[in-house]
């Protein structure tokens, strides 16, 4: 269980990234998480790819889940509380962020998941949705980027896909967080030079 007071996140910023994500249906935040959290999630999540702590993602669900790197190629691990202080002291700040949703854009959100993501160099992630089509729970999806100095020409872009418009890349900075729709927004990762680090989760509702 998490048992700390979560940290004081800007009720104005937030006011102003669920506005944005009602008209666009996306919205980005370029400093998000503090520096010092970055880079102690980002030691951790390097460390974990060095033991091999980290495991090849799967596309679909349940007994149809399946390996597929000529579509997906990041290496992933779930985070749990007490998993440690800062994956700990991460959750907290999701769940500020939680509340502060509900609170501006009543969507009965109920509890968030997350995992680490990694991918090495030449790894990406086709074009896709992120919520099930027997599952409508995943609301909201949440890219948080660990990536320190990342240069545009090392690649590596979220890139969106809105309806009716052109796609949006956003580069994998440090501390950046990007939300979107997880029903609504397709998404790729294109490939990067260098080793891209992330933590993605999605807010979740109750199942209809």
């Amino acid at each position: 269980m998490l048992s700390e007071s979560p940290e004081r996140l800007d009720e104005t910023l937030l006011q102003l990234m669920a506005a944005s994500l009602t008209k666009h249906g996306w919205s980005q935040q370029n400093i998000f998480l503090p520096a010092d959290l970055t880079l102690a999630l980002a030691a951790e999540c390097r460390a974990l790819a060095l033991v091999g702590a980290l495991n090849l993602a799967a596309v679909g669900r349940g007994a149809a889940q399946t390996v597929r790197g000529d579509i997906r190629g990041d290496r992933i691990l779930w985070l749990k509380a007490g998993q440690s202080p800062a994956c700990d002291r991460y959750l907290l700040i999701m769940e500020t962020l939680r509340v502060m949703l509900n609170r501006s854009l009543f969507l009965g959100l109920d509890e968030y998941e997350s995992h680490f993501a990694f991918y090495a160099p030449g790894a990406s992630y086709h074009p896709h949705l992120d919520r099930f089509r027997d599952d409508d729970s995943r609301t909201v999806s949440v890219v948080i980027y660990l990536n320190h100095d990342w240069l545009p020409e090392q690649g590596g872009a979220l890139r969106l896909h809105p309806a009716g418009q052109v796609s949006e890349d956003i580069a994998p900075l440090g501390s950046r967080l990007v939300l979107f729709l997880s029903a609504d927004m397709l998404h790729e990762v294109l490939p990067a030079t260098r080793d891209r680090m992330s933590l993605a989760g999605w807010f979740r509702r109750r199942p209809a």
